[in-house]
């Protein structure tokens, strides 16, 4: 069993003999990878959530590699994309780049290339899911907000100073202040700053006051 930490490049290819010699690249310097000959081999296997990139096969029966692109966000797939292909056009590598993918090989592909555009792909997914985890974890905390606090939050994170609040609330300066401390520290905000910079990343608006 994979660690969930370690990366998996998966390769979708028709070409069994590519397939084997990417895994065999891969392998030698440390890379986990699993292949598929097809675009519904990979939909059919069980894949753990670790980090991880694709590396699709422009061409191939069935779903050919910028279909399957084209698909990857609403199957909930959102590995980054290098895409491979032994008959590349510019209109090809153009709409594959535009659609997101982190490099357009074209066979025969020098190992190092390929090594690179891999390592981008990784570094992509991971940064992604630094940022995911933050998310979720802000999205917790907010959560844990009182509908007050979450009111007093997004009234200070706009700007409005606490005589402010207090008056479009209804509530005294001094129980604007207590709200606003109480959802700091249950935000983990060290600053007002903080407070609005993760306001601004859960995209947290003003609401109309509780009745």
């Amino acid at each position: 069993m994979q660690m969930l930490d370690q990366p998996v490049v998966h390769i979708i290819d028709d070409d069994a003999s590519l397939r084997f010699g990417i895994e065999s690249l891969l392998r030698s310097v440390g890379i986990v990878s699993r292949s598929y000959e097809a675009v519904s081999a990979f939909l059919e296997a069980k894949l753990d959530d670790a980090p991880g990139c694709l590396l699709l096969d422009v061409r191939m029966p069935g779903i050919g590699g910028l279909e399957f692109q084209a698909q990857l966000e609403s199957l909930g797939i959102l590995y980054p994309v290098v895409m491979i292909t032994g008959h590349a056009d510019v209109p090809m590598s153009v709409r594959a780049m535009k659609a997101g993918a982190v490099d357009f090989l074209s066979k025969p592909f020098r190992d190092q290339d390929l090594l690179d555009a891999v390592a981008s792909a990784l570094e992509r997914d991971g940064a992604r899911r630094v940022v995911a985890a933050e998310n979720a974890t802000l999205a917790k905390r907010y959560a844990s907000l009182s509908p007050r606090e979450r009111e007093v939050m997004s009234l200070v994170t706009i700007g409005k100073l606490n005589k402010q609040v207090a008056f479009e609330l209804g509530l005294s300066e001094v129980t604007v202040k207590i709200h606003r401390g109480s959802a700091m520290r249950k935000m983990s905000a060290a600053t007002l700053p903080d407070l609005v910079s993760m306001a601004q990343q859960l995209g947290v608006k003003a609401d109309k006051p509780a009745v």
